[in-house]
């Protein structure tokens, strides 16, 4: 098991393009989603399939268990989506010494730039890049399985 540590944040403008290391395609959709708990595959680029298991409330530590599955499978399970099925292209940007995981959204959810920041330190305000705008950790409507179960939140 591992434990995912994270803040998110929406993005406010294309500051971060020029400083993507890589990008990954992804599409994921979810098998079972309620409170406290969601089973989601995610196949990126095409090429590989992961199941991951996550437990925990919506705030910034949750349990989390991933599998690496058969493509075959998981374009399978993929008729079992509840939901949307969600696209996205996830940037990897270095800031001040961290990695921030950039999601550009597409389909259904286009317009939505979310960033991930993967870190127990408690990173203060005036290290964080500007181009970040509100900080959503904690905010449930943005989480990929309320996306997915309800689309766009009024808020974005």
């Amino acid at each position: 098991m591992a434990k995912e540590i994270e803040r998110k944040f929406l993005v406010t403008s294309d500051d971060w393009r020029s400083r993507t290391d890589a990008k990954t395609a992804i599409r994921q959709f979810y098998l079972a989603a309620v409170d406290g708990r969601s089973f989601r595959v995610r196949i990126r680029d095409g090429s590989s399939a992961v199941l991951t298991l996550k437990f925990g409330a919506n705030g910034r530590e949750r349990d989390e268990f991933e599998y690496a599955i058969p493509l075959a499978d998981a374009g399978e399970m993929q008729e079992f989506a509840i939901g949307l099925v969600i696209e996205k292209t996830r940037h990897e940007v270095r800031h001040d010494g961290y990695l921030y995981e950039v999601d550009v959204f597409a389909g259904a959810l286009t317009g939505l730039v979310i960033a991930e920041l993967e870190t127990s330190d408690d990173v203060p305000v005036a290290k964080l890049p500007p181009w970040l705008g509100r900080e959503i950790t904690g905010e449930s409507a943005f989480y990929n399985a309320s996306l997915a179960r309800n689309g766009l939140p009024v808020a974005a």
